[in-house]
């Protein structure tokens, strides 16, 4: 399988600190690159990260509270600057299409024509790109939407089991591409009883929200749900006066979803990078699955 593995730039929601930089997420997809929220500081991390602006083929902006998209102008400017041949798919948020094109010409610099800008709107875009981007809205004081990044579903073959009964070579194709096949003694067999669906890799992004049933939706069976989890339960009003999440509301979405491995991200100010255990805990106390608590330039592999 070619790499599919998780960088994460930066940490922090509204206000970076000494020990976070402002949100970043490097999502490395064989030969593609989808970089999410791109905050402040975003082009310096991807240096400590070893990620060149040619690495990048998608960028997904969930929203334009200014943590999620500040970057978003450097990083088009590297860009340019690096003679990036390939169309860059930029997808974000159709109500906030003037900050969109306000960050996209922040500055002057000699402009590339390979930004392809993909707003989208609704309650049900279209899914878009390779790998196969789904966008939904979340529940947040501005417009706001929740990316999953996922591979087809495919069938395999049992071809052991075909084997044992005397199927092999030519007839598992014919099986594979008319879902039958009858031998010449009369015998039929049918894919569906010799094969399984496999779902494909998946990874959501759900950043900035309340609880909300498409928080659920993005993250159904994902192989990695990245979360907000600004604060802990014990600030629980604050999440709910912003519209962000507690620890303890992202796992319960996690498990509700059944992702198989829950990463929180996007912490206020007020805490510190030791009190990420207590993150850990209020989540394990809904979520049975892995939990990891997010640092700037972690790397998690998707194998």
């Amino acid at each position: 399988m070619s790499p599919r593995e998780l960088i994460v730039l930066g940490t922090a929601s509204a206000v970076p600190t000494r020990q976070r930089n402002h949100n970043g997420y490097f999502l490395r997809w064989g030969d593609k690159g989808v970089l999410c929220d791109p905050g402040e500081g975003t082009q310096r991390q991807m240096s400590h990260a070893g990620i060149a602006a040619h690495d990048i083929t998608t960028v997904c902006i969930t929203h334009f509270h200014g943590d999620h998209c500040l970057g978003l102008p450097g990083v088009i400017q590297r860009i340019a600057r690096d003679g990036v041949p390939h169309d860059v798919t930029v997808a974000f948020p159709n109500a906030g299409r003037a900050y969109f094109d306000r960050l996209r010409w922040a500055s002057e610099f000699q402009p590339t024509d390979v930004i392809r800008p993909h707003p989208v709107a609704g309650s049900t875009p279209e899914p878009f790109g390779m790998p196969s981007i789904t966008a939904l809205p979340l529940r947040h004081s501005v417009p706001v939407y929740g990316y999953r990044i996922e591979d087809p579903s495919h069938v395999r073959v049992r071809g052991d089991e075909l084997a044992a009964a005397g199927v092999r070579g030519p007839a598992v194709g014919q099986l594979k591409s008319t879902g039958s096949y009858v031998t010449d003694d009369g015998r039929t067999f049918l894919l569906d009883d010799f094969s399984d669906t496999v779902q494909g890799m998946s990874v959501a992004f759900v950043m900035d929200t309340g609880v909300c049933d498409n928080a659920v939706e993005l993250a159904c069976g994902v192989d990695l749900l990245v979360i907000e989890s600004t604060y802990l339960e014990s600030e629980r009003e604050y999440a709910q006066r912003y519209r962000h999440l507690t620890a303890m509301q992202a796992g319960r979405i996690a498990a509700q979803a059944g992702a198989k491995k829950l990463l929180l991200t996007h912490f206020s100010e007020r805490y510190t990078i030791d009190d990420g255990a207590l993150f850990a805990r209020e989540a394990a106390t809904v979520f049975s699955g892995p939990i990891v608590v997010a640092h700037d330039l972690l790397r998690i592999s998707l194998r």
